[in-house]
Parts: structure tokens; C-alpha cells; sequence
């Protein structure tokens, strides 16, 4: 087979990887001749960075065959499908050459598992190495690892790669076994622990080192100290397969608060189940509706900087289900009326960011406004916050809202109306 058919191959089949964001990379670059690649320059494919930048990864599988059959995975080995494999040294050379022609600005590498879970990380790991040590290649390099994995495999490749990801697969233990008999959630977050250990150990030494490097400074410049190495600056994340199972939104949710809170994640992706060819029957026959996905980062968003707890996002009166019609943010407050209107003179800013339609960067500026005038209704116009939304929750200088939150059809007012969508 050759290159051109297995990278159509493989390229496709990383397509139900959505852990793939850039963001976290250490700045590097190739100024002054040396090295290839840097983490610093504008992409042309849809993984951002956090300021916004727009940065192109190469996003493929090193193999599709699988020795494990998750009957989630289109690659798992009872499944009909074509396979292929790169070598080691033809993922480093497409990666190069895409780059070389403007295409891409890193490597996002992930594969099934052949022969062994320690041969393939191996393989995995020595695609990184070669890029870094024998090209030099300073673009940014997401690593998919395998939980089951030798820990120095796993320490190996933070050394290379900008983020590491271990999937989760499914929110709880129970789902693992019964859709991933082969696959341990214990060992998957025996690794996600290890990981984060050691994420930590390296910020912590860069930090003393940089401390270090500060009090140093009136002494002679000619004495360096050995750069302490990065360890997966970008950190971890992990993925969650939606609706592959009964799990609900309210557990979901509970498994991500506590890899963040444990594990110090990045980011928890979520993928919503796609039917695919052969399925089994434990699987359902159709997709969960795709805003479902769309309303889980919603509530991701609030847990991870709203200051939103897991637990009162998603009511136990729902079923343990995140409305769809509204977003979680919008349908708390409405659940919380009686919190509410917020004085923007007055509220802190734990209350602010609970306000329908104030982004965090919002609130900070209304609390940087604030200690110069008191805040009336044209700041809010000025801010180009979506009025309808926000005026009944809030009170400033020259407005109140009256009655309005008592409103029968308050929800019919700022809940969204469906729409048809186009067939063209």
C-alpha cells in the first residue's frame, strides 16, 4: 500500500478524536536557522490556540489495526474495515513535508494497539523522539498514550510531546466493562495520577529554577545552569464517549469535576456517539442529539471558570439531564430566580459571572468600571452584551427590571425558538 492510500486511511480513522487543541505549547521557534517548526505561527486548521490563533495539526492514527474490541470503535478488531500502518519514519517525513509546504504546524498521533500496549507506545514515542532529536522539529506535538503502558514509556513521551491524552472512554467504571471489557479504568487513572505527578514536579522545578535565576542575576552572567526540560507543558486531557451508554449528564459532569480536581486536566472533551458499521447490539441504533455534546462543554465552561459546583448545574428534578432548549447557564438562573436581580454596583464577582450573558471577560470589565462611576444602562449597551437576555437579572444605576423575572413566559421570552434548518 502506498503512502498516499494509508494516510487517507489513517487520517480518516483519527477523525473520532476530538482531544486535539494546541493550546499550552512551550514557545519555540526556528529564528536564527536552527531546528524546523515553531509553536508560535498562524495554522489554517480548526485547533486553537488560547489567543485565538488558528493552528493546523496533523491529525492521523500510526495504525488502525487494534487487538481490542471495544464495540464503540469503528478500529476494533472484529470490525470490517480497511486497514493500515505507517512506519515510524513515514509519519516524521509526512509530518516534515506537510510542514516544509505551509500545511500544518504540528503532529496530533494517535493509534490502535498492536502486539502490545508497551510496543506500541514505543513506536508512538520514537515517532516524537526522531522529530525532535534528529530533525529538530520545534512545532507542537499532541501524543494520544496507552494507560496500560510502561510508566517510563509515559515519562519518555512527556518529554517530547507538548500535551499527552489518555481517554477515559466512558464516564464510569461500570460502562468501561460493559462496552470495553479489555480496558481498565483503574489503570487508567493509575496513569492520569502519574502523569499529573509529573507534570507538576517539572512546573514546580522550572519554577524554583526560575526563582533561583532571579536572585542570581547580580552575579557573574558567565555560570548557566542546566535548563530544567519541559514535561507535556500543555498538560493532560482526556475524552468521554455521550451516549454510547444510559450514563446522564448530572454523571458525566461528577467524572469530569473529579479529573479536574484530581487529576489537574486540561481538558475533558466530549464526543458524542456516532452509530457505526457492524455495531452491536448493546449500542444504540441512533446518535444523541448533537446540541447534547454542545450543552455538556457549556457546563464544562461554567465548572472551569464560572465557579459553577458539578452537583447544581444539572437538577435531580431533570432527570439528571441538561435541558436542551436553553444553555445550563441561562437555565439556572431561571431555576434561581429569587437570587436575582444582581445590583451590578454592588454584587461580587462570584454573583456577576452567574448573570445570563456576561462572559468572564464582562465581569471584569464592569468591575474595572465600577471603581471609576456608578454603572447605568448605556455601560451595558456599550459592552455589547445581548440585552434581552441580561436586563432581567440585573439592576444598575437607572434601571430596574420591575416584574419581569415573574413573568409566566419568561422562559418562551429568552429560550431560543427551533429553527428549520436549511437543506441547501
Amino acid at each position: 500500500m502506498n503512502l498516499q492510500s494509508k494516510l487517507a486511511i489513517l487520517a480518516d480513522a483519527a477523525k473520532y478524536d476530538a482531544s486535539c487543541a494546541s493550546s499550552g505549547a512551550a514557545p519555540r521557534d526556528s529564528v536564527g536557522g536552527r531546528g524546523m517548526g515553531s509553536t508560535e505561527g498562524m495554522g489554517i486548521c480548526h485547533s486553537y490556540a488560547p489567543d485565538g490563533r488558528c493552528i493546523s495539526l496533523l491529525k492521523i492514527l500510526l495504525t488502525n489495526f487494534c487487538q481490542y474490541d471495544c464495540l464503540y470503535c469503528v478500529n476494533r478488531v472484529s470490525s470490517n474495515v480497511q486497514r493500515a500502518r505507517f512506519a515510524v519514519e513515514e509519519v516524521v517525513q509526512l509530518t516534515l513535508d506537510f510542514y516544509r509546504r505551509n500545511c500544518i504546524e504540528g503532529l496530533f498521533l494517535s493509534s490502535g494497539i498492536i502486539q502490545s500496549p508497551d510496543y506500541t507506545m514505543e513506536q508512538v514515542v520514537e515517532v516524537a523522539r526522531v522529530l525532535r532529536e534528529e530533525h529538530d522539529f520545534r512545532g507542537y506535538i499532541h501524543l494520544k498514550t496507552i494507560p496500560d503502558a510502561a510508566p517510563e514509556l509515559m515519562e519518555r513521551a512527556g518529554r517530547y510531546a507538548d500535551r499527552l491524552s489518555i481517554n477515559i472512554e466512558l464516564p464510569t467504571a461500570e460502562g468501561l466493562a460493559a462496552l470495553a471489557p479489555e480496558k481498565d479504568s483503574a489503570a487508567i487513572d493509575r496513569s492520569m495520577a502519574r502523569m499529573a505527578i509529573h507534570i507538576g514536579e517539572a512546573r514546580a522545578a522550572r519554577k524554583e529554577q526560575a526563582a533561583q535565576a532571579i536572585v542570581s542575576m547580580p552575579q557573574s552572567r558567565t555560570t548557566r545552569r542546566a535548563s530544567v526540560p519541559h514535561f507535556a507543558p500543555g498538560g493532560q486531557s482526556t475524552q468521554m464517549i455521550v451516549g454510547a451508554d444510559t450514563t446522564n449528564d448530572r454523571t458525566i459532569l461528577a467524572t469530569s469535576a473529579r479529573l479536574y480536581g484530581t487529576h489537574r486536566l486540561r481538558r475533558v472533551y466530549y464526543s458524542a456517539f456516532s452509530p457505526i458499521p457492524d455495531a452491536a447490539r448493546a449500542l444504540p441504533l441512533i446518535a444523541p442529539p448533537t446540541v447534547r455534546e454542545h450543552r455538556l462543554y457549556q457546563a464544562d465552561w461554567l465548572m472551569r471558570f464560572y465557579g459553577f459546583a458539578h452537583e447544581e448545574i444539572v437538577p435531580p428534578s431533570q432527570g439528571g439531564m441538561l435541558a436542551l432548549d436553553m444553555d445550563p447557564k441561562l437555565a439556572w438562573a431561571i431555576a434561581h430566580r429569587e437570587r436575582f436581580p444582581v445590583n451590578l454596583n454592588t454584587a461580587p464577582r462570584e454573583m456577576l459571572l452567574r448573570v445570563p450573558g456576561f462572559g468572564v471577560q464582562t465581569v471584569d470589565r464592569l468591575l474595572a468600571a465600577r471603581h471609576m462611576r456608578r454603572l447605568r444602562h448605556a455601560d451595558l449597551a456599550r459592552l455589547h452584551v445581548p440585552l434581552k437576555k441580561v436586563l432581567p437579572f440585573v439592576e444598575v444605576a437607572d434601571y430596574r427590571p420591575g416584574r419581569a423575572l415573574e413573568a409566566a413566559d419568561l422562559v418562551a421570552q429568552l429560550a431560543p425558538p427551533p429553527v428549520q434548518r436549511s437543506l441547501f
